[in-house]
This record gives C-alpha cells, sequence and structure tokens, in this order.
C-alpha cells in the first residue's frame, strides 16, 4: 500500500529582496519519512524552509506546494501552522513578558481549541515533555527563551513541536550551536515525536546530526538546487568529501543508491 503523501514540492523558487534563492526544488514527504537537505552555506536550505512556513521575506514566486492535499501557498503562516506544518528556527527569538507555559497553552488552544483534551491535560504532557528533553520544570515559568543559552533554545523549540504534535516538521539547523550532550538530548526529542504517520524536513550542513537521526533520503543544495540526492551514505560521503566534488552540477536530483 502506498504512503500517504504529506508534504509536497513541486518546481518551487523563492526570491528574498528580489533575488532568487530557491531555482527549482521539488519534493515529495510520505508519511514516515525523514528528508534531511544538506549543502554549504548560502545554498538556500534555510530560505526554503522560511518560504515554506509563510515567512513574509521569502517570496514563492513559482512552483506549487501541497500539504496533506491542501495548497499551502494560499495560505497564510497560522494557516500553514494549522493544517500541520511546523517550522523549528535556526535562531529562535526571545519573546520577553510571555512565559513558556504561557505560550505553549495559547498554541494548544489555537490548534485544538479550548475544550479540547489536549488543552485539558497540558500539565501533565508538558511535564512528561519536559523529561524527555531533560528540561528543569522551572522553565516553564521563564520568559520565552528570554536568557537561554542556545542549547536551551532548541530543547525548548523540540518541546513546542512535541506539544503540537504536526504532521510535517521542518527543522532548520537544528544541531547549529549544540554540543555533543546538548546534540543527543534534541536528537532524543526528535526520534521521539516521529512515528509512521509524521514526516521530517531535516536541513543540517553536517553529518554529526545523521548520527541519532536517520534519514531514509539525504538531497544536495548547491546554488538554490538539488544536485544530488541518495540514501543516509550520501551524507557519509559528504563528510569525508565535503561539498566542493559537487560543485558545478547543473542537473537537478541525480539519483544515488536509493
Amino acid at each position: 500500500m502506498s504512503k500517504k503523501t504529506l508534504l509536497s514540492l513541486n518546481d518551487i523558487h523563492v526570491t528574498v529582496a528580489g533575488k532568487e534563492v530557491v531555482k527549482g526544488i521539488s519534493l515529495d514527504v510520505n508519511e514516515g519519512e525523514i528528508h534531511a537537505i544538506m549543502g554549504p552555506n548560502g545554498s538556500g536550505k534555510s530560505s526554503l524552509a522560511q518560504a515554506l512556513a509563510g515567512h513574509p521575506s521569502y517570496e514563492i514566486t513559482g512552483g506549487s506546494a501541497k500539504i496533506n492535499g491542501q495548497d499551502l501557498l494560499e495560505m497564510d503562516a497560522t494557516e500553514r501552522s494549522l493544517a500541520g506544518l511546523f517550522l523549528g528556527f535556526q535562531y529562535p527569538q526571545a519573546i520577553p513578558g510571555v512565559t513558556v507555559a504561557n505560550f505553549l497553552r495559547a498554541a494548544i488552544k489555537a490548534r485544538h481549541g479550548e475544550e479540547s483534551d489536549e488543552l485539558r491535560s497540558f500539565r501533565k504532557n508538558i511535564k512528561a515533555k519536559f523529561d524527555v528533553l531533560s528540561v528543569d520544570p522551572g522553565f516553564a515559568g521563564r520568559y520565552l527563551n528570554d536568557g537561554f543559552s542556545g542549547g536551551e533554545k532548541k530543547r525548548l523549540e523540540i518541546l513546542q513541536m512535541m506539544v503540537l504534535n504536526p504532521a510535517v516538521a521542518i527543522l532548520d539547523e537544528t544541531d547549529s550551536g549544540l554540543d555533543i550532550d546538548a546534540l543527543k538530548v534534541v536528537a532524543h526529542g526528535i526520534n521521539e515525536y516521529f512515528e509512521e504517520g509524521k514526516g521530517i524536513l531535516l536541513v543540517t550542513h553536517y553529518q554529526r546530526m545523521l548520527n541519532y537521526i536517520k534519514p531514509h533520503q539525504v538531497h544536495v543544495m548547491i546554488h538554490g538546487k538539488f544536485v544530488r540526492s541518495g540514501g543516509p551514505e550520501l551524507a557519509l560521503q559528504l563528510e569525508d568529501q565535503g561539498y566542493d566534488w559537487l560543485n558545478g552540477k547543473s542537473e537537478q536530483t541525480e539519483q544515488v543508491g536509493v
């Protein structure tokens, strides 16, 4: 039986400040699949992630995108979230004056409703997820990301993902700035969230994240295009050889070892 396609991208182009930075990306993320997008700095990975989430500075100028069969590009950022899309930021922003607990409670209310089981069991569920991510329960009363270390911010991003329980999670360089211990904890949280009905699009520079989160496919993005796609072994090859050997590839998505 074929798997349901959760996120479908067809020839996506993205422009930032008048410059095209994503130049025709096509990709299907099916139920129970983890896709990793790798590539050097400036290749367009984060721009693609921000555009799909609906950031107003990133304009999708061509192509089509669907989430659970719905037209993603006809939705604003809030509607995309409610449809089941989540973006974990590379640089989470502090929100002084809003506690972690109040932020998460408001997010659950917006997604599931004021009378939902998720809201009624909020305290119990939050405590369990704090435990998974080795987060001090006292963080619930602190202002969101205000004065948090880089590792604490990333754990809170994964906590939000686990609480909202989206169909598709786009994780934009979640490993950035993490030491090895924090990386293991964050990866554990991602693996706890992931199940057969979910999909993950994981943006990363390095193989080290993929030591703990096993992708089904790896896509290499250079100069706004996918230049090669393959299985997990492709990430190991990149770790060994870097990206220089793929520079100059112009044909999108050469399949290797899939």
